[in-house]
């Protein structure tokens, strides 16, 4: 199968691309499908919307916003749409408004607090984030029913989509691309037959979906707007939404780094990473780098190759590539969301695609490449998704930046190396989605457990 660089990294708003993005690309699929039953039962009136939050989205939801992204979504918003407006104040306007205005001459009952059911009772067995949206006769009678599931990453697929495929992928079919590598192994091979860098396949799969200006606009609008995101982030403060009062960190250490100059990378690398981290737990603008909850890891080091290492335009989009093939092959063998495998499939997945990223913008072999990547993805195997009251602050900020650390280490040994390691890229993902598999739902975004559940209060 074949997923597009310009699909893994997506433009929105936080704070979750499974739990945020997800729901309100599912909410504005299910009213285009109003619109269509209407087109063919005009005279229906004095109906509503009811959407049912399953599983990790029920338990979670509130934290991350997902009702107020059913809301947004429901009222024709995306979160690409959204990003750099002031969401509050759109929320704030629609929220009691009480219609949700489909044509001229209909609308149809919405109200949010009442119609919205946070469900914490068994989740559905095909997936941990489950939405069920029903368009309601005034007789309570079903008109029209879907079922969403949010995959991870901003990805949705529908219950039909879902039981029909091997994994819960809405990917394309890959045999008209070049290099149709499927794993680490067959990527290997084609590198290798091709002479051809990893980054260099991944580019000309996508030509096959789009043309060079519109994949090199793609690449560069992804790379501008995670610079946005930094900048942002470094230069704002005060406290972040939610209840946890937790402070925003990023300016400070960036502050103390400019006037006291260190080596460090580790402290640069922190600051950049929690810096986006925190303006996606402001709800702002970030990419999905594979998803929200893991969107500072790549930009921080690549902000880092940029900034201290005198990085170029051509090494940005050699990096993205480089990560989005790395991104492609753990979606398509395992998973990138928190609520399927745990924080494993977040920032892990994220620091496999940075430090394969970086190890091919520094000019590193296939073979360096793939074992920079199972390098970062091998040192967070187990980790789980636990964030307390349910919002993506604590530990998520500070793990983007320990993300980043990893990533950058595990590039590093790599290009020290001949690219010859014991574990395979394609074995460590697959452990990866065994213990998902094996890890109590305790632990996978429902904060039931772990941090969220060890909080003393006083």
């Amino acid at each position: 199968m074949f997923i597009s660089v310009l699909d893994l990294f997506k433009i929105g708003i936080g704070p979750s691309s499974s739990h945020t993005v997800g729901p309100m690309v599912a909410a504005k699929e299910f009213i285009g499908c109003v619109e269509k039953y209407f087109s063919l039962h005009p005279y229906i009136r004095d109906s509503h919307i009811r959407c049912t939050l399953k599983g990790s989205l029920a338990f979670t939801g509130k934290g991350h916003s997902t009702d107020r992204a059913i809301a947004l979504g429901l009222h024709g918003y995306t979160a690409a749409g959204l990003a750099g407006a002031n969401v509050d104040s759109l929320v704030e306007r629609i929220w009691d408004k009480g219609l949700i205005t489909v044509s001229d001459q209909l609308s149809i009952l919405f109200a949010p607090d009442q119609h919205i059911v946070f469900d914490r009772g068994a989740p559905l067995p095909q997936h941990p984030n489950g939405m069920i949206f029903e368009l309601i006769s005034s007789s309570e009678k079903t008109l029209l029913s879907e079922t969403y599931f949010s995959i991870g990453g901003g990805f949705i697929s529908t219950l039909a989509e879902i039981s029909k495929l091997v994994a819960p992928l809405k990917m394309e079919p890959a045999k008209s691309c070049p290099y149709p590598f499927d794993s680490a192994r067959s990527m290997l091979r084609m590198a290798r037959e091709s002479k051809l860098s990893i980054a260099e396949m991944k580019h000309m799969n996508e030509l096959t979906h789009h043309s060079e200006e519109a994949l090199n606009h793609g690449l560069d609008a992804i790379w501008n707007a995670m610079q946005v995101c930094i900048k942002q982030g470094l230069v704002t403060e005060g406290i972040l939404p939610g209840g946890l009062n937790i402070p925003r960190r990023a300016k400070n250490l960036h502050n103390q780094l400019m006037s006291e100059p260190t080596t460090n990378i580790n402290d640069w690398l922190c600051a950049y990473a929690m810096a986006v981290n925190e303006e996606n737990a402001a709800g702002h603008m970030v990419v999905t780098a594979p998803t929200n909850g893991a969107a500072g890891v790549i930009p921080a080091v690549l902000y880092q190759l940029m900034v201290h290492e005198n990085g170029t335009a051509e090494q940005v989009r050699k990096f993205l590539l480089t990560a989005g093939a790395i991104g492609g092959l753990i979606k398509h063998r395992s998973s990138i969301s928190g609520a399927e495998v745990g924080c494993q499939g977040e920032v892990g997945s994220a620091a496999s695609m940075a430090a394969a990223g970086l190890c091919a913008a520094r000019g590193g072999t296939p073979e360096q490449i793939e074992n920079a990547a199972e390098i970062a993805l091998e040192h967070h195997l187990g980790m789980t998704c636990d964030p307390v009251k349910g919002l993506v602050q604590v530990p998520c900020i500070e793990r983007n930046g320990f993300g980043a650390i990893k990533a950058h280490t595990a590039a590093s040994l790599a290009m020290r190396g001949n690219g010859q390691h014991f574990m395979p890229l394609d074995s460590c993902i697959a452990a990866m989605k065994q213990t998902g598999l094996e890890m109590s739902t305790k632990y996978k975004e429902t904060s039931l457990g772990g941090l969220a559940t060890s909080i003393t209060e006083c």
